[in-house]
């Protein structure tokens, strides 16, 4: 019993010194040691994502790109993981009318994604985690993972949600000095501050207004205009008062839950289990027995 104890520990002891050997962006593995990555990832990607838009007039276009990218390769050097390049074609229709924003086609946003999960798993790997920093691509995404069960795959797509714990969220209250935002406010400002602080330029923060317009005027109903009705300046917010100390409590959050959403994947074995199951009742529904 030691000893398969002892062999155990010392599998792990390897697979963790391999596993700080080889980096964990995908871009920077060489084709040998991307096969290694796949094993000692045990077939996990992240593919953090973003979308290129305006964020005020103080950051840059591609700050859900940054604050993605930087979540996910820290995360993954804390619990390896493959991390795919920065993922820019996202839903950003919303922004068309702002300098720099590329939004493409919705047919486009979708097959390019749903390509590049089936390139991943051509690659070896079984596991794709989606990690995003844009507002945006909340809804597009969800709607994607759902039509994960439109046809047979032999991957499973899962998406990371981070949620913001009751003691995060009152360090973050006590170090803030506005109290609304949304989209490059104080905190995402914050967040850039800590991790890219020379694209930051927070003098700019005030050359424009950030305030709620309330133009759309429909109460318990919804339109795709509502975004533009409500911030026409694509900021919402007043990120005048960010600070490192609010984007470090604010990014370091997420990552410790990234790295935990990595441990969980790793170790799941029911949405794969459960898909197969699925996929091949809906061949035959009429032979579907009640569980």
């Amino acid at each position: 019993m030691k000893r398969v104890g002892l062999i155990i520990l010392l599998f792990c002891t390897v697979i963790g010194a391999s596993a700080q050997k080889l980096p964990v962006a995908w871009e920077e593995l060489t084709s040998g040691d991307f096969t290694k990555a796949v094993t000692i990832s045990q077939g996990v990607c992240i593919i953090p994502m973003g979308v290129m838009e305006k964020h005020g007039q103080h950051l840059p276009l591609g700050t859900d790109l940054y604050t993605a990218r930087d979540l996910s390769l820290r995360a993954a050097q804390k619990e390896y993981a493959i991390v795919f390049p920065p993922y820019f074609t996202g839903q950003i229709f919303e922004a068309k009318q702002q300098p720099g924003t590329v939004a493409y086609s919705t047919e486009l946003i979708y097959k390019l994604l749903d390509e590049t999960c089936r390139e991943i798993s051509r690659n070896g790997i079984k596991k794709i985690i989606l990690v995003n920093s844009h507002g945006g691509n909340n809804n597009f995404l969800l709607y994607f993972c759902q039509t994960q069960l439109e046809s047979e795959r032999d991957y499973v797509v899962y998406l990371y949600r981070p949620e913001v714990d009751s003691q995060t969220q009152k360090s973050i209250a006590a170090l803030r000095k506005s109290t609304t935002g949304g989209h490059a406010d104080e905190v995402e400002s914050s967040i850039m501050m800590y991790i890219h602080p020379a694209l930051v330029k927070i003098e700019r923060a005030g050359s424009e207004s950030g305030a709620d317009m309330d133009r759309f005027k429909i109460a318990n109903g919804y339109s795709s205009i509502w975004w533009y009705g409500k911030y026409p300046n694509h900021y919402a917010g007043d990120a005048r008062g960010a600070n490192p100390k609010l984007g470090e409590i604010a990014q370091e959050q997420k990552i410790d839950q990234l790295i935990e959403v990595i441990k969980q994947v790793k170790a799941d074995k029911s949405a794969s289990e459960l898909q197969k199951s699925f996929f091949k009742e809906s061949q035959t529904p009429l032979n579907t027995v009640a569980k």
